[in-house]
């Protein structure tokens, strides 16, 4: 594991948006999109000739990067050749982070934060500054060794996110939905382990696409569910999804007064309480303090 220090607290990511690194156009866009991580993108949407080119375009426009969103980078996989490449040329930008894909299990992880390092200490950047989100859910070796990932904290580590087509590709299958746009078995259990292991890490815990941009409501209901079932951000296919994302994601003003009343309830310094004629008990005190943290910090 690296020995970078505790880098400092980033505010929560409720919508992460893509942009390619080789279109001026959507590079120029980005600064106007409300995403709360706008990240920029080296890997899947860069053709293999034009990696130098995007990289060179960032380190054009990066520095005088002044959108709302947090700036992050999805770097090439450990296999592609082209890390360090990417590594190299990013980390003196000073990112907030990388978005690592295809991860194989935690110590891809150990490599990537030793090279980040390596590369910090070079550039002059703040050893342990640079963050990084892993997409935990692209090879089944990480899906299967999801469990070997929660067994040490990594410092830089900020969240997890998982999703369904890389895998899909990698064991030749087909379309991971039913006809209904449920996931299939296999799907299912690799949303559930990223989930989980979010979780026991204490690390943001991010769900993949809703794929339909032209459906608001289908998008406003998919991230309700992810919110339901523990998710704490969603990654956005489209610019139309964010503000929905968002505002899935933020504590709305009834759930904010609700759990308003839950603390005062609790401020006599029982250990269970009646209230609007149900019993509650210190996990739903800690329930209202989450909602509460999180509109404050989201506000």
């Amino acid at each position: 594991m690296s020995s970078t220090a505790t880098p400092a607290v980033q505010r929560p990511i409720r919508s992460i948006l893509f942009v390619p690194a080789d279109s001026d156009r959507k590079l120029e866009k980005s600064i106007t999109l409300q995403a709360d991580a706008l990240v920029f993108d080296l890997e899947d949407s860069v053709l293999p000739a034009r990696k130098p080119v995007a990289r060179d375009m960032l380190k054009a426009f990066l520095p005088s990067y002044n959108g709302t969103g947090q700036p992050w980078i999805r770097v090439n996989d450990l296999e592609s050749g082209e890390l360090m490449k990417d590594l190299a040329a990013i980390v003196p930008l000073a990112p907030t982070g990388i978005v690592l894909p295809k991860i194989r299990g935690p110590e891809d992880l150990d490599l990537v934060s030793h090279w980040l390092d390596m590369a910090e200490c070079m550039a002059g950047v703040e050893v342990g500054s640079t963050r990084i989100i892993a997409v935990a859910t692209e090879t089944p070796d990480a899906v299967l060794r999801m469990a070997d990932l929660i067994k040490v904290k990594r410092p830089r580590l900020l969240g997890l996110i998982w999703g369904a087509e890389d895998l899909s590709s990698a064991m030749g299958a087909d379309d991971p939905r039913t006809p209904t746009g449920a996931w299939r078995q296999t799907y299912e259990f690799a949303r559930t382990q990223a989930l989980l292991a979010a979780h026991a890490l204490g690390i943001q815990a991010i769900d993949t696409v809703y794929v339909d941009f032209r459906d608001p409501e289908g998008c406003a209901a998919n991230c309700q569910n992810a919110r339901y079932d523990g998710f704490t951000g969603k990654v956005a296919i489209h610019p139309s999804q964010v503000e929905i994302i968002n505002t899935a994601f933020s504590p709305s003003a009834e759930q904010i007064e609700y759990a308003k009343r839950v603390v005062a309830a609790f401020e006599l310094g029982e250990g269970a309480v009646s209230l609007d004629g149900k019993m509650l008990d210190i996990p739903h005190l800690k329930s209202a303090q989450r909602v509460l943290s999180q509109a404050d910090l989201t506000s």
